[in-house]
């Protein structure tokens, strides 16, 4: 069974900056393109990055610079680095996988950027 947990969300100030993780568990986790995504308040699902099972990551524009996406294989683990926060980062942050077509996300951890 695909599990999927991300934690390290809180409270932090506008600029400040925050680290999430995801643990995985139940599939070949090095061989997976993990991704983040969030949901604020109200609104849909947004994609926010993604890293490939050799490292390589991808960003939605309006994280590019601010966040830094990285893997520990060894770990089955995925790192979510974001810095320079905005109020409108505020959001519940999940990770996803996809295994043999089926789509799992993880509980989420909840992000409030506010002063």
């Amino acid at each position: 069974e695909v599990q999927l947990q991300a934690f390290g969300g809180g409270l932090v100030q506008p600029g400040g900056s925050l680290r999430l993780s995801c643990a995985a568990s139940g599939f070949t986790f090095s061989s997976q393109y993990v991704r983040w995504v969030r949901q604020a308040p109200g609104e849909v699902i947004e994609w926010v990055c993604g890293v490939f099972s050799d490292g390589d990551s991808v960003y939605a524009d309006s994280m590019k610079g601010r966040f830094t996406v990285s893997r520990d294989n060894a770990k089955n683990t995925v790192n979510l680095q974001m810095n320079s926060l905005k109020s409108e980062d505020t959001a519940v942050y999940y990770c996803e996988v996809v295994v043999d077509g089926v789509r799992s996300r993880g509980q989420g951890t909840l992000v409030t950027v506010s002063s």
